[in-house]
């Protein structure tokens, strides 16, 4: 039952956006958002317009996607809250100037630091599949580390970036962050500003039209994408497992989850284990069916829903589990395929809904072959067995990330995002504020100093050997590239010098600093 009333979305008008993008510049030259103390007000802010919206956002999201109360409580409304928690008890610690790491004895009076500034005037460009979550996420971590933000929600579910309007307006100050609604001449609109970076989740297709907008300006863009991601199974998975895990990652939100798996390779040992408890899961989650259940979520839209459909129909695999469909309601089954070859059609796509294709496979080995060369660098890698099978995989594959013996889990603070085809750049926790900072280093010469530098100025004659002596490092390794015994040593007795007599030009800073 929706309670909320959410009134039909409003694109912004075209002619409208370059002066928002402008006000939001401005209000960043005139440094508002540096202060910490009013970064940390608007986040509190935030919260709490979450909290006083969170019947408007589970609305929101069973009108977008039938998506159940839980589903929403837990990856939408709940976990920004926790996020934003998270956030404001840390961002003191965070935004602290960074003791430079690693720096010669020679330097160190120079006091080198990183400071952390605020990159500038950003857009964050979100997603329909979760869309609370995967739009408001990044704009926590833009606000923390100190940008002003526009923010674009997915037009493929309007009532929840309504909703998502109506908590930035009521927590966040408008001179700062604004929101932006429409769809293809509204982003293209965005995208022909100068921005000081782009942060965007969805498709492939649309981040490599991103990323070639965003080149002109030379501007950074964090691209969260989706991917064709393998689950390996191997013989000494458990089959009870395998089956309740990975058939849970395609019960959450159908399967509209760009880190669920897309395919099994399994064992072909292990084949019928897995498939019987597939099947009793299934049972065991949906005792009257999904259809009938309150705790299955719709597809986006029909489009989606036909595209999904195509991808059954053009398979030459068997179903084994599901498969019914109902377009008036957007309803498809959680679905299980197995197939014979890696050329199906549900293989070589994303299905990114409720389809879950098992290819049989001989060896761990073959499985590894066929995972890397359907999509070699996808989003997500979820190996099922032991210690030794899951090493194996984890040497001879690439991915995002990895949840070993589970399906499609990422610890809310961890750093997530993808590599090569799906994206580059990462957000979450800490790293949300990391991707939004410019880490700029920042060195202090003291006068004092100017004796001892006055070796860099000009003439140079006599004074190659001298700078030398100070500043060159000694290799702790032979020319065959073998570690040389006790090179520590020698690196200690010469403060790092290599020799006595660049030790002893180092010894003369250390002095003189004294």
């Amino acid at each position: 039952m929706v309670a909320s009333n959410i009134p039909p979305l409003e694109f912004t008008p075209v002619e409208d956006i370059p002066g928002r993008v402008s006000t939001l510049r401005k209000t960043f030259l005139e440094h508002k958002t540096r202060d910490l103390e009013f970064r940390l007000v608007q986040l509190r802010k935030l919260y709490w317009a979450i909290k006083d919206h969170e019947q408007e956002i589970a609305d929101a999201s069973a009108l977008d996607l039938g998506k159940p109360r839980f589903e929403t409580e837990v990856a939408e409304s709940g976990w920004l809250q926790n996020d934003l928690v998270f956030v404001t008890r840390n961002l003191h610690k965070w935004a602290k100037d960074e003791k430079a790491e690693d720096i010669d004895l020679t330097y160190k009076f120079m006091n080198p630091k990183i400071r952390k500034d605020p990159l500038g005037c950003v857009l964050v460009i979100g997603a329909f599949n979760y869309p609370f979550q995967l739009t408001l996420g990044p704009v926590i971590g833009a606000i923390a580390a100190g940008n002003t933000v526009v923010i674009k929600p997915s037009e493929n579910a309007p009532n929840s970036a309504v909703v998502i309007q109506r908590i930035i307006e009521a927590a966040l100050d408008p001179s700062c962050y604004t929101v932006i609604q429409g769809g293809i001449p509204e982003t293209q609109a965005l995208l022909a500003e100068r921005w000081d970076k782009i942060f965007f989740t969805g498709g492939a297709t649309v981040g490599r039209i991103i990323a070639k907008a965003a080149a002109p300006h030379l501007t950074p863009v964090v691209l969260e994408l989706g991917g064709i991601n393998p689950a390996i199974i191997t013989k000494s998975a458990n089959p009870r497992l395998v089956a309740r895990r990975l058939l849970w990652g395609k019960l959450m939100n159908s399967g509209q989850i760009c880190t669920s798996q897309n395919y099994l390779l399994v064992d072909k040992d292990l084949v019928p284990a897995v498939i019987e408890e597939f099947k009793k899961a299934y049972n065991e989650f949906y005792p009257q069916g999904a259809k009938a259940s309150p705790d299955y979520s719709r597809i986006i839209n029909e489009g989606a829903f036909r595209r999904i459909k195509s991808m059954l129909d053009n398979t030459k695999g068997k179903i084994l589990m599901g498969g019914t469909m109902d377009e008036k309601e957007r309803f498809i089954e959680p679905t299980l395929v197995l197939v014979d070859s890696v050329d199906d059609s549900m293989l070589t796509q994303e299905s990114f809904g409720p389809l879950i294709p098992i290819l049989p496979v001989d060896n761990l080995e073959q499985a590894v072959d066929i995972a890397n060369g359907i999509q070699d660098t996808p989003l997500g890698l979820y190996p099922f067995g032991s210690k030794a099978d899951t090493e194996k995989i984890l040497s001879s594959t690439r991915s995002g990330g990895v949840s070993v013996n589970d399906a499609a889990l990422h610890i809310p603070t961890l750093p997530f995002g993808g590599v090569g085809e799906s994206g580059h750049g990462a957000y979450r926790g800490k790293a949300s504020f990391d991707v939004f900072v410019h880490r700029r280093p920042i060195t202090s010469t003291p006068s004092w100093l100017e004796s001892l530098l006055a070796i860099r100025y000009p003439p140079y004659a006599g004074k190659l050997s001298k700078f030398k002596a100070a500043n060159t490092l000694a290799p702790d390794f032979d020319r065959n590239g073998n570690k040389i015994r006790f090179g520590w040593l020698r690196y200690i007795l010469t403060l790092g010098g290599g020799s006595a007599k660049a030790g002893a030009g180092r010894a003369v800073v250390v002095a003189a600093g004294k």
